[in-house]
Protein backbone atom coordinates (compact mmCIF):
# COMPACT_ATOMS: atom_id res chain seq x y z
CA UNK A 1 0.00 0.00 0.00
CA UNK A 2 1.07 3.53 -1.00
CA UNK A 3 2.36 5.97 1.71
CA UNK A 4 1.12 8.86 -0.22
CA UNK A 5 -2.52 9.33 0.58
CA UNK A 6 -3.66 10.44 -3.20
CA UNK A 7 -2.24 7.01 -5.10
CA UNK A 8 -4.33 3.76 -4.40
CA UNK A 9 -3.13 0.62 -3.87
CA UNK A 10 -2.00 0.08 -7.28
CA UNK A 11 -0.34 3.53 -7.61
CA UNK A 12 -2.35 5.31 -9.31
CA UNK A 13 -3.65 8.87 -8.56
CA UNK A 14 -6.67 9.66 -6.97
CA UNK A 15 -8.73 11.97 -5.24
CA UNK A 16 -8.65 11.59 -1.77
CA UNK A 17 -12.57 10.62 -0.09
CA UNK A 18 -12.59 12.76 2.68
CA UNK A 19 -16.25 12.20 3.52
CA UNK A 20 -16.23 10.43 6.45
CA UNK A 21 -13.78 13.32 8.12
CA UNK A 22 -15.17 16.33 10.42
CA UNK A 23 -15.19 19.35 9.66
CA UNK A 24 -12.77 21.06 11.54
CA UNK A 25 -11.57 25.22 11.55
CA UNK A 26 -8.58 25.06 8.94
CA UNK A 27 -6.25 27.79 8.26
CA UNK A 28 -3.15 28.07 6.37
CA UNK A 29 -0.39 31.04 5.50
CA UNK A 30 2.13 31.26 2.70
CA UNK A 31 4.77 33.27 1.63
CA UNK A 32 5.95 34.39 -1.73
CA UNK A 33 9.14 37.06 -2.67
CA UNK A 34 9.66 38.82 -6.00
CA UNK A 35 13.12 40.72 -6.28
CA UNK A 36 12.43 43.65 -8.51
CA UNK A 37 14.38 47.03 -9.23
CA UNK A 38 14.22 50.24 -7.26
CA UNK A 39 12.19 51.33 -10.48
CA UNK A 40 9.42 49.01 -9.90
CA UNK A 41 9.57 49.56 -6.49
CA UNK A 42 9.04 53.46 -7.08
CA UNK A 43 6.24 52.80 -9.35
CA UNK A 44 4.19 50.62 -7.09
CA UNK A 45 4.43 53.34 -4.40
CA UNK A 46 3.43 56.36 -6.70
CA UNK A 47 0.87 53.96 -8.59
CA UNK A 48 2.28 55.65 -11.58
CA UNK A 49 1.88 52.06 -13.46
CA UNK A 50 -0.15 52.81 -16.75
CA UNK A 51 -1.94 49.29 -15.97
CA UNK A 52 -3.39 50.61 -13.10
CA UNK A 53 -3.07 49.85 -9.07
CA UNK A 54 -0.89 46.57 -9.30
CA UNK A 55 -1.45 46.24 -5.46
CA UNK A 56 -4.83 46.06 -5.25
CA UNK A 57 -5.02 43.83 -8.61
CA UNK A 58 -2.13 41.28 -6.93
CA UNK A 59 -4.54 41.09 -4.19
CA UNK A 60 -7.49 40.46 -6.17
CA UNK A 61 -5.97 37.62 -8.30
CA UNK A 62 -3.99 35.75 -5.28
CA UNK A 63 -8.24 35.99 -4.10
CA UNK A 64 -9.27 34.30 -7.09
CA UNK A 65 -6.44 31.88 -7.16
CA UNK A 66 -7.14 30.32 -3.92
CA UNK A 67 -11.06 30.45 -4.84
CA UNK A 68 -10.19 28.34 -8.08
CA UNK A 69 -7.56 25.99 -6.17
CA UNK A 70 -8.98 22.90 -7.29
CA UNK A 71 -9.61 23.89 -11.12
CA UNK A 72 -6.01 24.37 -11.32
CA UNK A 73 -4.74 21.49 -9.37
CA UNK A 74 -6.02 18.68 -10.48
CA UNK A 75 -6.69 16.49 -7.00
CA UNK A 76 -7.66 19.07 -4.85
CA UNK A 77 -11.02 19.29 -3.61
CA UNK A 78 -12.69 22.56 -4.13
CA UNK A 79 -13.66 24.15 -1.11
CA UNK A 80 -15.73 27.12 0.49
CA UNK A 81 -13.59 29.16 1.96
CA UNK A 82 -14.44 31.55 5.30
CA UNK A 83 -11.69 34.00 4.05
CA UNK A 84 -8.26 35.23 2.14
CA UNK A 85 -6.10 37.41 3.13
CA UNK A 86 -3.36 38.95 0.49
CA UNK A 87 -0.28 41.31 2.37
CA UNK A 88 2.14 42.83 0.17
CA UNK A 89 5.16 45.13 1.72
CA UNK A 90 6.99 47.14 -0.36
CA UNK A 91 10.75 46.41 0.82
CA UNK A 92 13.04 48.86 -0.82
CA UNK A 93 16.25 48.14 1.06
CA UNK A 94 16.14 44.84 -0.61
CA UNK A 95 14.47 45.69 -3.73
CA UNK A 96 11.81 43.02 -3.22
CA UNK A 97 7.96 42.89 -2.59
CA UNK A 98 7.21 40.37 0.25
CA UNK A 99 3.38 38.60 -0.84
CA UNK A 100 1.88 36.68 2.52
CA UNK A 101 -1.68 35.00 2.39
CA UNK A 102 -4.24 33.73 4.63
CA UNK A 103 -6.64 31.18 3.92
CA UNK A 104 -8.99 29.97 6.39
CA UNK A 105 -11.78 27.46 6.02
CA UNK A 106 -14.52 24.63 8.22
CA UNK A 107 -14.16 21.64 6.47
CA UNK A 108 -12.94 18.03 6.03
CA UNK A 109 -9.67 18.98 4.19
CA UNK A 110 -6.50 21.68 4.74
CA UNK A 111 -6.01 24.80 2.82
CA UNK A 112 -2.19 25.06 2.12
CA UNK A 113 -2.77 24.79 -1.55
CA UNK A 114 -4.99 27.48 -1.91
CA UNK A 115 -2.69 29.64 0.52
CA UNK A 116 0.45 28.72 -1.58
CA UNK A 117 -1.70 28.93 -4.68
CA UNK A 118 -2.98 32.95 -3.80
CA UNK A 119 0.52 33.66 -3.02
CA UNK A 120 2.36 32.65 -6.00
CA UNK A 121 -0.57 34.13 -8.61
CA UNK A 122 -0.69 37.60 -6.26
CA UNK A 123 3.47 37.13 -7.43
CA UNK A 124 2.72 36.12 -11.00
CA UNK A 125 0.58 39.09 -11.44
CA UNK A 126 2.47 41.44 -9.99
CA UNK A 127 5.16 40.29 -12.68
CA UNK A 128 2.87 40.46 -15.49
CA UNK A 129 1.46 44.20 -14.24
CA UNK A 130 5.16 45.07 -14.23
CA UNK A 131 7.34 42.96 -17.06
CA UNK A 132 7.31 46.49 -19.29
CA UNK A 133 9.94 47.86 -16.72
CA UNK A 134 12.13 44.83 -16.23
CA UNK A 135 11.32 41.28 -17.45
CA UNK A 136 14.62 40.47 -14.99
CA UNK A 137 12.05 40.31 -12.27
CA UNK A 138 12.60 36.67 -10.21
CA UNK A 139 9.54 35.14 -7.98
CA UNK A 140 11.63 33.02 -5.49
CA UNK A 141 10.91 31.42 -2.04
CA UNK A 142 7.42 30.59 -2.37
CA UNK A 143 6.71 29.12 0.63
CA UNK A 144 4.17 27.55 3.41
CA UNK A 145 4.51 29.41 6.34
CA UNK A 146 2.31 27.63 8.72
CA UNK A 147 -1.06 25.74 8.83
CA UNK A 148 -3.20 24.93 11.87
CA UNK A 149 -6.26 22.27 12.28
CA UNK A 150 -7.22 19.06 10.79
CA UNK A 151 -5.33 15.72 12.04
CA UNK A 152 -1.81 16.52 11.78
CA UNK A 153 -2.59 19.82 13.72
CA UNK A 154 -0.48 22.60 13.83
CA UNK A 155 2.66 22.64 11.80
CA UNK A 156 4.71 26.07 11.44
CA UNK A 157 7.74 26.55 9.09
CA UNK A 158 11.06 26.22 11.05
CA UNK A 159 12.30 29.63 8.80
CA UNK A 160 9.82 31.48 9.75
CA UNK A 161 10.63 35.05 10.84
CA UNK A 162 8.70 37.64 13.25
CA UNK A 163 8.42 39.31 9.83
CA UNK A 164 6.96 37.03 8.07
CA UNK A 165 2.90 37.19 8.83
CA UNK A 166 -0.36 37.50 7.44
CA UNK A 167 -3.62 38.97 8.22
Amino acid sequence: MSTFSHLNDQGEAHMVDVGDKADSQREARAYARVQCTAAILKALQDQSLAKGDVLATMRIAGIQAAKKCSDMIPLCHPLMLNKVGIDIELDEPNNCVHIYSLCKVSGKTGVEMEALSAASVAALTLYDMCKALDKGMVIEEVKLLEKLGGKSGHWKSEQLTESEHTS
